[in-house]
């Protein structure tokens, strides 16, 4: 059901809601001066419990986990990630067209639903290294965060420590997302003997992957 909800998104979302800085929270830091580390913490935690492709990601990054450890693992290279691009995205100005980064992100949704479907493995005998995917796709994931965060007109005056906020915003929103994410799966979908099911899953992913940057590209193109 989390799958078909997000291809929906995918395919339906307005250009607003695709990566566009929403006015309500672009009004929330007009005017602010200083450190403000509760609101850029509830900024974080919005972004990431509200950015469906990365919610996605994280489905197709933790679908075939069981252990906390393992979990972990995935999770942590894939914060550390986003971590480094958002924060040092911010830092040095880098700003990338966010509909190309949101393309890439897209992309990475379907790779991880491809990549689950066993498809790497089929066509080429072996899968790339799920580790370095995973964090490398995280860069990704986060200068898309920083490309966001930056379309908020961030102010000098206190901007490491409300990055730090923001980004600890992100991990707080990104935990909780996956609690609900691993409780969904334990229910509907870590069934081992249910082939139904993964493979209705991670095809929405690829599909829903593919519709995402599809619909990134075009709004690349027609501006």
């Amino acid at each position: 059901m989390l799958v078909f909800v997000a291809v929906a998104l995918a395919l339906f979302a307005g250009r607003a809601i695709a990566h566009d800085v929403s006015d309500v929270d672009r009004a929330l830091i007009v005017g602010k001066q200083g450190l403000q580390p509760t609101l850029y913490l509830w900024l974080g935690a919005k972004h990431m419990v509200t950015g469906y492709d990365h919610l996605l990601f994280l489905v197709g990054v933790v679908f075939y986990l069981r252990r906390i450890r393992e979990i972990a693992i995935f999770v942590t290279l894939f914060a550390l990630g986003h971590s480094i691009s958002l924060i040092g995205g911010v830092l040095l100005g880098l700003h990338v067209n966010p509909y190309l980064v949101d393309a890439i992100i897209g992309l990475s949704v379907a790779y991880k639903g491809f990549d689950n479907l066993g498809g790497f493995k089929n066509l080429f005998g072996e899968a790339p290294d799920e580790h370095v995917a995973v964090f490398v796709f995280g860069l990704f994931h986060g200068l898309g965060l920083a490309t966001k965060l930056q379309d908020l007109g961030l102010r000098p005056d206190g901007l490491v420590g409300n990055l730090v906020a923001f980004n600890v915003g992100v991990e707080l929103g990104q935990f909780a997302a996956l609690l609900v994410i691993v409780l969904l799966l334990r229910l509907f979908a870590w069934d081992h003997n249910n082939r139904y099911a993964r493979v209705i899953v991670n095809g929405g992913l690829v599909v829903a992957g593919f519709a995402l940057m599809t619909y990134q590209l075009a709004q690349y193109l027609s501006g």
